[in-house]
């Protein structure tokens, strides 16, 4: 009996053995159809994983808590008929590794984000996702090669002879047309297309005044609404509320009903624009993405060029020319929330005397002292904070009360994902394109090890003297102080989802301390008040927010009466 117990063992022992040697398949397939009419290719191919039906994948992938999978791979020179594999080594998000995944059904699909060759003015060639008019997003660019999504069951050991074949491409988006009101410039940039080596054109949209055509003498001030990349003007709508519009839940402001609510407001200030008070003015929206971004930031940088002087000495003049802008300094002003708040200011500390003023709502880091929630000079690692004995990860994205979404190192692994050398199109990697030096390789230095966190503090230092805007205010306010003094307005909630709030109150110390000469601006606040508050103490941001392009009208009125030279015109676009 002992024997045969034995014997039992030593078989089952067996069996676990040989069960122990079979190794997890943890790979996936990837070729590219010859229908696609491309013989090599280059790009950043990445496969998603999505167990959420409700979209497809390519749409389902985010910064937040409901992101679904996805991993990333550079492709250079990638011919048809050959096949690559993604295994356990290539990096995710965020599971870091395929063979991290959890059994399940999954949708998968895959996406080739193409790149073009560039070969700069400053002798380097990079590879870069070109914009195709679509704004620089990765999962709907005119061109990009896809998948259609099947599903896929994961089980214990991994993945069962899985093959993606990419047979799709993303179409052409049609230019908007122009309308009575609206219309529509594309400009060649000299300067850029220089920079970039290719022809590079700058786009806006232009909101005409009442009365334009009833009154050519009239020439016009010029409002400049900053933002990322508009496919045509927003927030101006000549007809009522749609009444068969479903109504949709917004989920970012809980209210049911948002879409009828923004159709409304895009109304309502239709009917204020032709009201017979209401000043006549140029409103322009400005299209200039770059290989980095969804646009550029308005400012001349190592890696995207001079953007900043393209705009303001390119497009605005051509602008003007075309549509009767007075084309003076004094008639000129800047306003924008989060990245377009950051574009005001900056574009109004970097060229003074042709604006007037600007009304930067929620700006993007404006004092990299609070980077976010990062002092990227005094700081060793921006994922963690200092501890002995404790790993403590640094919170991204908060709500009003508080509660945590994302964290710093999870939105840089997922930018990783998405493209190296700062190629992800996305929030992290377009800050170090814009404030870094150009790498010997040609791609903007890292601020951090995108891997680990940690700092350089000599692209800091760079950052610090080349887009830090409170430290070149203070820097330079003997020279600055006496052309920005009443043309600088900042506001933002107390709650800011991405703790802007907190680079706010280090710009609002300088500035109150201004003294020879005192800045005569403003600084506000909204308590409790989440990313976007501009300015209304009386409305939610929800509102606000859709209502940039009126709201800062009366302030603009104020500042013209007060600073327009004596012999400016101050009568021909106040007609009734």
């Amino acid at each position: 009996m002992i024997k045969q117990v034995i014997a039992v063992a030593l078989v089952l022992g067996l069996f676990i053995s040989c069960e122990k040697v079979v190794e997890p398949v943890q790979t996936i397939q990837v070729s590219f159809s010859n229908d696609i009419g491309q013989e090599s290719i280059n790009g950043r191919l990445l496969l998603m994983l999505s167990s959420d039906d409700s979209d497809e994948p390519r749409f389902q992938i985010n910064d937040g808590l409901n992101t679904q999978l996805i991993f990333g791979m550079n492709v250079e020179n990638w011919v048809q008929d050959s096949i690559l594999t993604f295994d356990e080594s290539v990096f995710g998000y965020p599971y870091e590794s395929l063979k991290d995944v959890p059994p399940g059904e999954y949708n998968v699909q895959a996406l080739l984000n193409v790149y073009e060759t560039f070969n700069l003015s400053t002798g380097h060639t990079v590879k870069l996702p070109m914009d195709n008019g679509e704004g620089q997003q990765w999962n709907k660019s005119p061109g990009n090669l896809y998948s259609k999504p099947f599903k896929i069951r994961v089980a214990s050991n991994g993945f069962e002879n899985v093959s993606v074949e990419l047979d799709q491409v993303i179409p052409p988006i049609e230019e908007p047309n122009d309308t009575e009101w609206i219309k529509h410039i594309k400009v060649k940039s000299e300067k850029l297309s220089e920079f970039w080596g290719r022809d590079i054109y700058l786009g806006a949209h232009v909101l005409l005044p009442k009365g334009f055509n009833e009154h050519p003498e009239a020439k016009y001030p010029l409002m400049v609404f900053h933002g990322h990349f508009p496919s045509d003007f927003g927030g101006f709508r000549t007809t009522p509320p749609d009444p068969n519009l479903k109504p949709e839940y917004s989920e970012r402001f809980s209210l049911e009903g948002y879409n009828i609510i923004q159709q409304q407001e895009a109304y309502d200030f239709y009917k204020r624009w032709n009201e017979p008070d209401f000043p006549r003015f140029l409103i322009i929206e400005i299209q200039h993405p770059t290989p980095y971004y969804d646009d550029s930031y308005a400012v001349n940088s190592a890696s995207q060029g001079p953007y900043g002087d393209a705009i303001t000495y390119e497009l605005i003049p051509e602008i003007e020319k075309q549509f009767r802008g007075m084309g003076e300094g004094w008639s000129r002003f800047l306003y924008g929330g989060s990245t377009g708040g950051w574009e005001a200011l900056a574009v109004q500390v970097k060229y003074p005397e042709e604006y007037n003023g600007c009304f930067a709502a929620c700006p993007d880091p404006i004092d990299f002292r609070a980077y976010t929630l990062t002092n990227i000079y005094e700081d060793e690692n921006a994922y963690y904070y200092p501890s002995a004995h404790k790993k403590l990860e640094v919170p991204s994205h908060r709500n009003y009360l508080g509660q945590i979404q994302s964290t710093l190192r999870q939105g840089n692994h997922l930018e990783l994902v998405l493209g190296d050398k700062s190629r992800s199109g996305q929030q992290w990697d377009i800050w170090e394109a814009t404030y870094s030096p150009q790498g010997k390789d040609g791609y903007p230095e890292r601020i951090w090890d995108k891997m680990t966190g940690d700092i350089d503090h000599e692209v800091a230092e760079y950052w610090k003297e080349n887009f830090d805007l409170r430290h070149i205010l203070e820097r330079d306010w003997d020279k600055l102080g006496d052309n920005l003094k009443g043309k600088i307005h900042i506001y933002c909630g107390d709650m800011d989802n991405y703790y802007l709030n907190n680079a706010v109150y280090l710009m609002e110390d300088f500035l109150e301390s201004t003294t020879d000469p005192y800045y005569e601006g403003e600084v506000k606040y909204g308590d409790r008040d989440e990313h976007c508050w501009n300015g209304d103490p009386d409305q939610p941001n929800a509102i606000t927010r859709l209502r940039y392009n009126s709201m800062y009208v009366p302030k603009i009125m104020e500042r013209i009466e007060k600073s327009a030279p004596k012999d400016a015109d101050l009568t021909s676009w106040r007609y009734k």
